[in-house]
């Protein structure tokens, strides 16, 4: 433990327990806090990246949704910051890919709470099969969260998430005003969030 204070900070140090809280006791409390901590560094993060903010909230909920599946595969070998920017980074990264988006740098860099460098690096735009496991994975994550959301969201968010259509034309779609779409997509996000916090073992 000594070896690990003299690596860590401690804001590293207390993300490491409330890890341990979450995996081994399936504490709510745990997922909600480590959200708590990072939402808004990772939300920052993504967006610019791709300067869209609907689109970042969505990249947001999904890089929590995946670090939280995979919390049980963390090893203490570096922070879970620089774990969790990677995963957003990297989620991210597919989106640009399949949206051809060409807003950013793709070998910007950027540092993490504990000082650390993380780089992004890109070499091939193309998608290819790898990709397409992981944006059918990403649509399977989001399938369990979206069956729990009350029906009246449920079309709203499998229009934007799985047809991957605009809020213009999700509004054309429903015949619905374009105000009324982008608040409701809101509180279904918000209830996403919810869901991933409070996920234990389920996904």
């Amino acid at each position: 433990m000594e070896e690990i204070k003299k690596q860590f900070s401690d804001k590293a140090l207390k993300d490491f327990k409330l890890i341990d809280h979450a995996v081994n006791e399936g504490d709510e409390q745990a997922f909600a806090e480590l959200m708590e901590r990072y939402k808004r560094p990772v939300y920052h993060m993504i967006l610019k990246m791709i300067r869209n903010t609907d689109d970042a909230e969505d990249l947001t909920i999904e890089a929590f949704a995946k670090a939280f599946k995979n919390l049980h595969k963390f090893k203490k070998d570096y922070t879970f910051s620089t774990w969790l920017f990677r995963i957003a980074t990297n989620n991210t990264i597919d989106f640009i890919r399949k949206k051809k988006l060409n807003t950013f740098s793709l070998n910007t860099s950027f540092t993490d709470d504990g000082g650390e460098a993380v780089t992004i690096d890109v070499e091939d735009k193309n998608r290819n099969p790898q990709d397409e496991a992981i944006n059918t994975q990403k649509k399977e994550l989001v399938q369990m969260f979206v069956s729990k959301l009350p029906p009246k969201y449920q079309r709203l968010v499998r229009l934007r998430y799985f047809d991957e259509l605009s809020y213009d034309e999700i509004a054309k779609t429903l015949d619905a005003p374009l105000g009324t779409v982008k608040a409701q997509l809101h509180r279904a996000r918000e209830l996403m969030y919810d869901l991933v916090k409070d996920k234990k073992k389920h996904i």
